[in-house]
């Protein structure tokens, strides 16, 4: 599988937007090998994106590619779950913790 592309949209230097920044790392480095590009779009600095990519809550990640796009809400505290999800892979930690 070609290295996944996720963007994370979140509304401000909230705690919750910092919470899901910091999940997506951890997800990112347990879960994915450190492979997957990350992206960040702050919907305040940015609020056309916000209606061209129909992002009704935040924080909101979407896997961009491999298609088709998924996408899962919240603050990607359940990482498995996330990771089930956006059809990642396997739902358990890739390296020994």
């Amino acid at each position: 599988m070609d290295a996944p592309q996720l963007t994370l949209y979140v509304a401000g230097d909230t705690p919750r937007s910092r919470q899901a920044m910091a999940n997506l790392d951890r997800i990112c480095a347990d879960f994915l090998g450190g492979r997957a590009r990350c992206a960040t779009v702050d919907i305040l600095h940015n609020p056309e994106v916000a209606d061209t990519e129909r992002i009704l809550t935040t924080p909101t990640l979407i896997r961009e590619s491999p298609a088709p796009r998924r996408r899962v809400t919240g603050d990607l505290s359940d990482a498995p779950r996330v990771v089930a999800a956006l059809g990642l892979g396997a739902a358990t930690p890739s390296r020994d913790q």
